[in-house]
């Protein structure tokens, strides 16, 4: 069979969100948004992205993730024929154009492909994609409510000596083989220790954990997530104390409280680990007032960017 006849036969098997994407210089349908099988994004997860939430139709700290975005672009050494203004508004019209008033937002820079499939990455040329789908959390509507039930895996955390936990990336077999083992273990979600023992991070959140009304957050080997920030701002505005530092899997046991944070999600409740609970068993009186707060301050000008919809 020639090629073009193979091409003519083949129906894609998937099912894909209702969205729009941006790609080579054109928005189309998220389900037509494609790279090749050569591009190095692919073969080698040479890519590094952002994300960002849209919530009654308007972004949330979108500056902060494209300042995100752009250094990761700079630290991998690959460059982009866009300013961030450019970003900024290709985004907006990915949102405004897919009519999502509640959007999962994400922007994306592969090292791209050779035209002699050569593997010194200078050769390459970068690619830019960004896409909008159906706002999605790391936890569903009966997790967020209960909490959610986590467990510790053997798995280590890849060393940030090896790969800069700082700049988003797709290197998530160490993740995704954390997750395996919590379901093995009856957990929905996984958390990962790093080299030294020590509490890291989630597939896609940072970890809370509350002491005597006080919140330490692991500081070594982790993504410093908007998310995050922003609780620790928070903390700040209201006078809760709250320290980044090293938090082993028995302090974290021991835990008041325990809350994940996410742009896919927000501030997150985590009621067991390993089938134990956390506290008394229920999501925590200073997890609650931290969600309320997080999602107020989406109101806060120094944060909010309205999108405006072809209807508008």
């Amino acid at each position: 069979m020639q090629a073009s006849q193979l091409q003519n036969t083949y129906k894609d098997p998937h099912r894909y969100p209702h969205g729009v994407a941006f790609q080579d210089g054109q928005f189309i349908p998220v389900s037509e948004a494609k790279i090749s099988v050569l591009d190095y994004g692919f073969l080698h997860s040479d890519a590094t992205y952002d994300t960002v939430h849209v919530r009654d139709g308007a972004f949330f700290r979108l500056d902060d993730h494209i300042d995100r975005f752009l250094a990761g672009v700079a630290r991998l050494r690959m460059q982009l024929p866009l300013s961030r203004a450019e970003i900024r508004n290709l985004l907006h019209h990915c949102v405004a154009l897919s009519g999502h008033r509640h959007a999962y937002v994400e922007m994306i820079c592969t090292r791209g492909t050779s035209d002699t499939f050569s593997r010194d990455p200078r050769d390459a040329r970068n690619r830019f994609l960004a896409f909008a789908v159906p706002y999605g959390s790391v936890a569903n509507y009966d997790q967020m409510r209960r909490g959610l039930h986590v467990s510790l895996v053997d798995t280590v955390r890849i060393p940030p000596e090896s790969v800069d936990p700082s700049l988003k990336n797709y290197h998530w077999l160490d993740l995704i083989m954390g997750l395996y083992g919590a379901y093995d273990r009856g957990g929905e979600t996984a958390l990962l220790l790093d080299a030294q023992g020590s509490v890291s991070e989630g597939p896609g959140f940072n970890i809370f954990a509350v002491f005597n009304g006080a919140l330490v957050t692991p500081d070594k080997g982790v993504l410093p997530g908007i998310t995050r920030r922003t609780v620790m701002e928070i903390c700040a505005a209201e006078g809760i104390s709250c320290s980044a530092g090293s938090l082993s899997p028995d302090a974290l046991r021991q835990a008041d409280e325990v809350f994940a944070t996410s742009t896919a999600g927000g501030v997150i409740p985590v009621t067991t680990i390993d089938g134990h609970p956390v506290g008394n068993g229920r999501v925590g009186e200073l997890t609650m007032k931290l969600q309320d707060i997080y999602w107020s301050w989406h109101q806060d000008p120094r944060f909010k960017m309205s999108v405006t919809y072809p209807e508008d």
